[in-house]
Formats: C-alpha cells, structure tokens, sequence
C-alpha cells in the first residue's frame, strides 16, 4: 500500500466520522509492503422490520456514530427495490448486501474491494449459519445470538477471513460447544473437591 493509498484511506475514515479534513486527529499509520487485502468494515444483520440482529464493528467508533450509521444504512436498504442491485457507494465504502429470507446480511468494505468476494462471505456465513442451526431463521440469531458470534468470530477476524473451510470452522465450533457442556454439566460433591 502506498503512502497515498495510506493517506487516502485515513481521509476517507475521517469522512466516515466526520472528521474535518487536515485536522490531524486521525494517527499516522506506517504500513509495511504486503499485498493488498480484503478487509471488511463492519457487517450488520437485520430485519424487514428494520430490527438490528446482529452487529460486528471492525474499525473503532463510538456508539452513537454506530447507531447513525446503522440507522441510515438500514432505512437506505429497506427503501431499494428487491430487483436493483446488492452493491452501493456509499460515504467512501462500498456497502454489499443481500437479502436471505427475512433477514438483511449487510457489509461495509474500501471502494477498492472487490463486492463478488463480500458477497461471497455473506454467503459462506449463511451457510456456516445453516449448518449448526439445521436451516437458520431469525429466531434462532434471536435466540442463539452468542452462537451467531461465535461463528462469525471463527470465520472472520478483524474484518479478514480466518478460515474458508466450513469443516474446519463447523468442527472448532463443536469442540467449543463440548467444552461448554462439560463445564455446565453437573457433578457430584466428591467430584467438586477432587477426591474421585
């Protein structure tokens, strides 16, 4: 990434803030030669009705600048047609969306990304999501939110997949899952002093 890239990304952040342009709030952030990356901004999951479900911030900002953007990109997609398109510009990021039965899946990445990869881990996270739930509806993210997390956290991490195999993630979950019924399952009082 270039120092321009650098500068523009910082500008484009500050924007998305509200940032003043050259106040210098924002760090300097020195970025070592690597290949580009995707990287996402922050994903959002909601209903017809307009009801948050879930919500996963990547880049740090406060909770009322959280609230308005999820309100406006909330009002914003619920007021497109079902036929135009899943990819919209919007304050320097490009928003993907898509729309899988009553739920909005919605992500936030750089103008420069590519929307057909977001699209596709929209899509891999759905079908994460359907295979521990059996078919996944809004009840169970209602109902099971910390699961919804928990799979998301094992699939993206800090905005960038982690694992692309959903036999790889689907099993870290299982083991997680074990883990917990063992530490929630009851045990005797000799157990619980450690004499057996």
């Amino acid at each position: 990434m270039t120092e321009h890239q650098t500068r523009t990304q910082r500008q484009s952040l500050g924007r998305l803030l509200g940032e003043p342009e050259g106040t210098g709030k924002l760090p300097v952030v020195r970025v070592t030669k690597s290949k580009a990356r995707w990287k996402m901004q922050f994903m959002l999951l909601f209903s017809r009705q307009g009801k948050l479900r879930l919500q996963k911030w990547y880049v740090p900002l406060s909770d009322k600048e959280r609230k308005k953007i999820s309100r406006d990109l909330v009002q914003t997609i619920l007021a497109r047609k079902p036929k135009m398109c899943s990819f919209l510009e919007w304050r320097d990021l490009k928003i993907v969306y898509k729309r899988y039965a009553s739920l909005y899946f919605c992500c936030a990445v750089e103008d420069q990304d590519n929307e057909l990869i977001t699209l596709e881990i929209i899509h891999r996270y759905v079908e994460l999501l359907d295979k521990y739930f059996g078919s996944v509806c809004e009840l169970d993210i209602i109902f099971n939110f910390e699961k919804a997390y928990f799979i998301l956290d094992e699939f993206l991490l800090g905005g960038e997949a982690q694992e692309t195999s959903k036999k790889n993630v689907l099993k870290a979950i299982e083991q997680a899952d074990l883990l917990q019924e063992e530490a929630e399952a009851p045990r005797s009082v000799l157990e619980e002093i450690g004499l057996t």
